[in-house]
C-alpha cells in the first residue's frame, strides 16, 4: 500500500494488537481466473513465524477455497476510520488552503496460503475461533457457546463444508493515517470535531497515534 513515512507503523506488537481488535479481514488471492476476495474472521498466532501466522476457513463452495493461489495472498485488516472536514482546521480560517481527507488504520499481511482439510485440525481451528469471540460473553457473566455444545454428527457435517487455511506472514505493513501531517492546532481541531461527533475511537488515535520505530 501507499505508505508515507509519517503514517507508517512497523512495530509487530502494535500491528498484532490492531489485527486482533479488528477480527474480520479481507483475504485476497490471485488465481488463474483473476483476483478473488473473501471477508473472513481470522485468528492470529503471534509465535508462529517471525511475523506470526493467521488462521481461518472458507466455505468449500467458495471458489477461493479451491482455486490455486498464484503467488502470495494478502489479508487486509482495517481499524477505526472517519471523514475529516477541513472546517475543523484553524488553518481554514487563517488562509483557506485546506481540503477534506479520511483518517484510518489499515494493516496488510502477506504470505503464501496453505489450505488444509484435516477434520481434527478444522475442529481445533473453529473451536479456537469460537472461544475467542465468545470470550467477551463469558467476561460479562453469560454462558459462552462452544462448538461441542452442538451434536457431534452435526459438527462433523459442518466441517465437511469448509476448508481451513494458514497464512504464515512473510511481510507486514501498517498505516495509521491520523493527521500526523497537519499542524498541532489543526490536529487539536480534528480531535475536538471527532469527539463532538461521538468518534472517540478515532479522536484518541489522532491525539496520540502510535510512534513508529522508523
Amino acid at each position: 500500500m501507499y505508505l508515507p513515512t509519517q503514517f507508517a507503523e512497523d512495530r509487530t506488537d502494535v500491528l498484532h494488537a490492531a489485527m486482533r481488535a479488528a477480527g474480520l479481514a479481507t483475504l485476497v488471492t490471485m488465481t488463474a481466473d483473476g483476483l478473488i476476495a473473501s471477508h473472513v474472521p481470522l485468528m492470529l498466532d503471534p509465535e508462529a513465524g517471525p511475523h506470526g501466522t493467521l488462521y481461518g476457513h472458507l466455505a468449500r463452495a467458495n471458489p477461493q477455497a479451491t482455486a490455486e493461489p498464484v503467488g502470495q495472498a494478502l489479508a487486509i485488516f482495517t481499524g477505526p476510520d472517519a471523514y475529516i472536514t477541513p472546517s475543523w482546521y484553524p488553518a481554514k480560517r487563517e488562509h483557506g488552503r485546506v481540503v477534506p481527507t479520511w483518517n484510518y488504520v489499515a494493516i496488510h499481511a502477506y504470505g503464501m496460503l496453505e489450505v488444509f482439510d484435516d477434520a481434527e485440525r478444522l475442529h481445533a481451528l473453529v473451536s479456537r475461533l469460537t472461544d475467542r469471540h465468545e470470550a467477551p460473553r463469558a467476561a460479562q457473566g453469560e454462558v459462552p457457546w462452544a462448538v461441542d455444545d452442538a451434536p457431534a454428527p452435526f459438527v462433523q457435517g459442518q466441517l465437511k463444508g469448509i476448508r481451513g487455511f494458514a497464512l504464515p506472514i512473510a511481510r507486514l505493513q501498517g498505516k495509521w493515517k491520523m493527521s500526523q501531517n497537519r499542524a498541532e492546532a489543526d490536529r487539536a481541531g480534528v480531535v475536538a470535531g471527532l469527539a463532538e461527533q461521538g468518534r472517540e475511537d478515532v479522536a484518541a488515535l489522532v491525539a496520540a497515534p502510535p510512534v513508529s520505530s522508523r
